[in-house]
């Protein structure tokens, strides 16, 4: 499997890999992020010091576990689509973005589509239902139509209990060679999208389970 590196490759791995995501945070419960990898250790985070009452947060930060900056996004308004721009590194003046992230409609049930800066003839398309983490990110080819599984967010089961934890800690399954920040730095732009939905029945369309193979 060719790698997919759109961030760092460090987080290209080789073998399909499993993420574990909890949403936290520093002072307030429920609005923050650390994300572990299969042996346990903390690879990514995502710190929020406004608390779950506050306002849309119109910048957000993704750093690896020592604090250095991975991505910057930033929400851009005014949009309907709700659009956000991603940054490699820290925000630097003029600096121009790699990639953009949008609802494809402003009405009704839709998906979401990301587009790669510089490659206009491939597109990632996220489908599902994040509220209910359960959705699909897909890479997919305008010329052919064509769309592959590149990671999903599911539910993560306990193993000793075999009980489904609650929304707050899921699994962020990546397939062999996809770059997992680039993943995870979609993980919180759809958690800002959606932070209205949380509690309600409104929806991205549902998706049936996938596999990498």
């Amino acid at each position: 499997m060719a790698r997919a590196v759109l961030v760092d490759d460090r987080f290209c791995f080789e073998e399909e890999t499993h993420l574990t995501v909890h949403k936290t945070s520093v002072f307030f419960p429920g609005d923050g992020f650390v994300v572990y990898n299969p042996k346990g250790e903390l690879i990514f985070r995502y710190d929020s010091y406004y608390g779950p009452d506050s306002q849309a947060k119109d910048e957000l930060v993704l750093m690896e576990a020592t604090g250095k900056c991975l991505l910057t996004l930033i929400r851009k308004k005014p949009s309907l689509h709700q659009r956000w721009e991603g940054l490699l590194g820290e925000k630097m003046e003029n600096e121009n973005p790699f990639f953009c992230v949008r609802r494809s409609s402003i009405i009704g049930r839709s998906s979401v589509v990301v587009g790669v800066y510089g490659d206009p003839g491939k597109e990632y398309q996220i489908e599902g239902s994040f509220p209910q983490r359960c959705c699909t990110i897909y890479s997919t080819c305008l010329e052919s139509s064509s769309k592959e599984t590149m990671a999903e967010i599911k539910r993560k089961v306990d193993p000793s209990t075999d009980l489904m934890l609650g929304k707050d800690v899921f699994l962020l399954r990546l397939r062999p060679g996809f770059d997992g920040a680039f993943a995870m730095g979609l993980v919180l732009i759809l958690d800002q999208m959606f932070a209205d939905t949380y509690l309600d029945d409104e929806k991205m369309d549902p998706v049936a389970e996938d596999s990498f193979s």
